[in-house]
Parts: C-alpha cells; structure tokens; sequence
C-alpha cells in the first residue's frame, strides 16, 4: 500500500484524528494514529488546527476520501472537534468501547495495536 501522504496521481487522502489527551487511553489513541500513518493506511492530521479553525487545515481535510477519529474515552473528543468543525460521516472509534480502560491501560504495543486494527478497520469498511 502506497503511504497515505505520498502523491498518487490525483488519489485523495485518508486521514486520521487522535484525542491525544492527557489519559492514557489517550495515548494509545494517538500512538494508534501514528502507526496508521507510518504503516500508509491514513495520514495522521492535526486535531488542534481543526479545533483552532485554521483554514488551510480545515481546507486540506475537506479534500479527503476518508476520515477516522480514535477517542480514548467516552467524552469523544476527537469526534466532537470533528462535528463541531462541520465534518460529518466519519469512522470513529473508542476505545474504551474496546474493553481497555481509562487509567488502567498502559500505553503498550499490544494496546496501540489493538487499537491500529480497530481504526484500520474503519478504512476498510468494516466494523471494529
């Protein structure tokens, strides 16, 4: 698969939102997110641009064929950043929904892998 970022010819891109919060499921998430874009399944983009309403971000996002947002927990940050910005019919993951649990979940490989796969899974269509 080519990387998310790189130039296909007219392809658009893929990108993926993390909560990134200060909780560890938060960590996982963004480390999640990093994976998906090291691995060319999404391009990790910035949450904070589409918060602070920056134009040239929220232009660049609206160009894509896919968003996914990975929340740690159940305030959903990600996904309300994204909504409250006007994006909509995007996959969205927590992973609280998952079985790990805020303040109980160490940010290990197995946790941001389990996580990666779940988010994947939104690009491929199907249901983590």
């Amino acid at each position: 698969m080519q990387p998310a970022s790189s130039c296909a010819c007219g392809a658009k891109p893929r990108f993926v939102f993390a909560c990134s919060g200060a909780a560890d499921v938060g960590a996982v998430a963004d480390l999640a997110a990093r994976r998906l874009s090291a691995d060319g399944t999404a391009a990790m983009f910035c949450l904070a641009g589409i918060g602070g309403r920056v134009p040239g971000i929220l232009k660049s996002v609206e160009t894509a064929s896919a968003i996914a947002a990975i929340d740690g927990c159940p305030l959903d940050c990600a996904k309300k950043t994204l909504e409250q910005a006007g994006f909509t019919g995007f996959g969205h993951v927590r992973l609280t929904d998952l079985g790990l649990e805020k303040g109980h979940t160490p940010a290990t490989d197995e946790h941001v892998a389990q996580a990666a796969r779940a988010a994947a899974a939104l690009f491929a269509g199907e249901r983590p």
